[in-house]
């Protein structure tokens, strides 16, 4: 996402996929640090990207869940190595 978008062009946080989510983050991150936009505008993009976050988590959950369901016993034995080593 490298060009800006008004916040009425860009998609909500809920209707997008995991890499758009982390495209956007991190344009917002660049923006941010090189000072491009304003104090306002900030506090705008921080409360997008909280939900872009959120979006990520959940995608992640989910994945991490569908994974369970094909191979439960192979997580359980990855946990009890990582114990193990610990």
């Amino acid at each position: 996402m490298s060009k800006k978008q008004s916040p009425s062009q860009r998609p909500d946080p809920a209707s997008i996929s995991f890499e758009q989510a982390t495209e956007e983050l991190e344009a917002i991150i660049e923006r941010i640090e090189q000072g491009e936009i304003g104090l306002e505008e900030s506090l705008a993009e921080r409360k997008r990207g909280e939900k872009l976050i959120q979006r990520c988590r959940a995608i992640l959950e989910a994945a991490e869940q569908e994974l369970e369901q094909i191979a439960p016993d192979e997580g359980s034995a990855e946990e009890e190595t990582t114990r193990e080593e610990g």
